[in-house]
């Protein structure tokens, strides 16, 4: 029985938002006939395409290389608009998700480069700062501080960044400027909810001055740097972040300089994307571009 090319593009949307409602809007179906289609597709291929993971579907081996398949029938069918020119591997949706300020600083503009290149590719970055997942179900790239401890994944290292302590020169001027890590204590931090803290490596300033009290706390990184500017005390900022403004000084850097790793996390089977495999490489280019400014040296 031959494979219904219609069934093999449900399966590529089903595998891009690991749901069947998301795959149904983006195609304008129903949920019903996601489901049905993907049915008759393991009954072509003999042998499930999809299982059951936290948050979704994820793909089988049989799935994924039924994937491979979809995506070249994707590519033909948009390359029908364009006589005489060979199909871009390079499209379709990737998804990742990496902590705020690498996806503004890193991702973001490695993104816009790569789909100068690349028009068809499209990248959803979901920003969170958190422990790698074991089920990573519609997500393709995971980009984390510190190293992960995963299962059925592939993991290497990305680059390095530095926190130092900031404050601004209003708030100095107001308050003193700390010249010792004792009299940082005098003085509320700006820094992540602690009890929500899911990332060890994240605890430096509670770890190295554990009396000093909680100030402005929130979940986003870009809170900590607008807070700091504005006065709230002083924050553990990324220096990438902090040395951008002029109105904010770098106290104590011999004293705190905490430098921790990126890493980066993907599926298995993720690096037979093309697209995937741009993604990955136009973010490793740009982590060492970008390496100066990460290590706080201009």
């Amino acid at each position: 029985m031959d494979t219904n090319p219609d069934d093999l593009l449900v399966l590529l949307a089903v595998s891009r938002s690991a749901k069947f409602t998301t795959a149904a809007q983006v195609l304008g179906l129903n949920h019903t006939t996601v489901s049905r289609r993907i049915a008759a597709l393991e009954k072509t291929l003999g042998g499930r395409v999809l299982s059951r993971a936290a948050g979704g579907w994820e793909l089988t081996q049989l799935g994924a290389e039924a994937v491979l398949v979809a995506e070249q029938v994707e590519s033909a069918v948009r390359s029908l608009g364009q006589p005489g020119r060979a199909p871009d591997p390079i499209t379709g949706v990737v998804r990742m998700t990496a902590t705020d300020g690498f996806s503004a600083y890193v991702a973001a503009p490695a993104v816009v480069r790569l789909r100068r290149q690349h028009p068809g590719l499209s990248v959803e970055i979901v920003t969170v700062t958190r422990r790698a997942l074991q089920q990573r179900s519609g997500l393709d790239i995971e980009v984390v501080v510190g190293e992960p401890q995963v299962h059925r994944a592939e993991a290497f290292k990305l680059g390095e960044y530095v926190l130092g302590m900031y404050a601004s020169r209003d708030y100095l001027a107001e308050n003193g400027t700390p010249a010792t890590v004792e009299e940082l204590t005098e003085h509320p931090l700006v820094y992540f909810v602690d009890s929500m803290l899911q990332v060890d490596d994240l605890d430096a300033p509670r770890r190295l001055v554990p009396a000093m009290k909680d100030g402005l706390s929130s979940t986003n990184v870009f809170v900590h740097v607008e807070a700091t500017r504005a006065g709230a005390g002083i924050g553990f900022l990324p220096c990438f972040m902090g040395d951008l403004h002029k109105d904010l000084v770098r106290l104590l850097p011999d004293a705190f300089s905490e430098r921790l790793p990126y890493w980066m996390v993907l599926r298995p089977d993720s690096m037979r994307r093309p697209a995937v495999a741009a993604v990955v490489q136009a973010l490793r280019d740009q982590a060492v571009q970008h390496r100066e400014a990460l290590l706080g040296l201009r």
